[in-house]
């Protein structure tokens, strides 16, 4: 668990895929740090019982981020409710089938791109239309260790999650002078839903963690202070930067 303490007090923060593992955990700190909260996520029920729980002003929206219009709508709420968006978090994203690449369906790829990449994209596409209109802010997109390394056996997602880091680095060139800062954060394995459901049944969370030089598995809570980081005016001079958390994974 960190110790670093933040300020978001005078900020609006957009987090979607904010209903479980890191994008939960996001939410949590920049909510407690003082910042308007809006979450997004597929399930309303979810969401609306887990803004519940919450302190501070944080509100929840109900998104499915292939839909393209649903993702317009989102940012159109987000603006009705708190005027601007200062930060964007986009942390939705699936693992996909555990298995050679050669065994994937058509299927299975369409949906990773669509939720992975395509998703992120929509997100970015509209966040950046309003911070034009506002005056520039900061979105933070969620990439992983496979961003920055190969991966066997998850090669689409993988492929989605490089993707992520072109997409966010290409971006971040294109907005610079104009106020608007683009980063990613790069995961290494997180102690989330996720993880367990990529690997579950094929590797032991033991065996990921001996893989780690730092001997362990990351907390969503670290990832979390990560990303509050990079959207924080302590990182005033960063953009277009993948940022690994990976416990040295990536460069092992």
């Amino acid at each position: 668990m960190s110790n670093l303490k933040f300020d978001f007090a005078d900020k609006t923060v957009l987090v979607i895929g904010g209903t479980s593992g890191i994008g939960l955990a996001t939410a949590d700190l920049f909510a407690s740090s003082g910042a308007q909260v809006m979450v997004a996520g597929p399930d309303e029920d979810q969401g609306r019982e887990i803004v519940a729980k919450f302190s501070g002003s944080v509100a929840f929206h109900a998104v499915d981020v292939r839909d393209e219009s649903a993702v317009k709508l989102l940012i159109q709420a987000m603006t009705e409710c708190w005027g601007r968006i200062d930060i964007a978090i986009n942390n939705a994203g699936i693992e996909g089938p555990f298995g050679p690449v050669e065994a994937l369906s058509d299927e299975d790829c369409q949906r990773i791109i669509d939720i992975n990449l395509k998703g992120i994209w929509h997100g970015m596409k509209y966040q950046i239309l309003q911070m034009l209109s506002q005056g520039g802010g900061v979105i933070v997109n969620t990439g992983s260790s496979a961003s920055l390394r190969a991966i066997s056996n998850v090669a689409m997602y993988s492929a989605s999650k490089h993707a992520i880091a072109g997409l966010t680095k290409a971006s971040a060139v294109e907005h610079g002078r104009n106020n608007i800062r683009i980063n990613a954060i790069a995961p290494g394995p997180v102690r989330t839903g996720l993880l367990e459901r990529m690997v579950g049944g094929h590797i032991q969370l033991d065996e990921i963690a001996n893989m780690v030089p730092m001997g362990r598995i990351a907390e969503s809570s670290e990832i979390a202070s990560a990303i509050a980081w990079l959207a924080s005016d302590s990182a005033s001079f960063v953009t277009g930067h993948i940022l690994a958390v990976d416990g040295g994974l990536t460069v092992a």
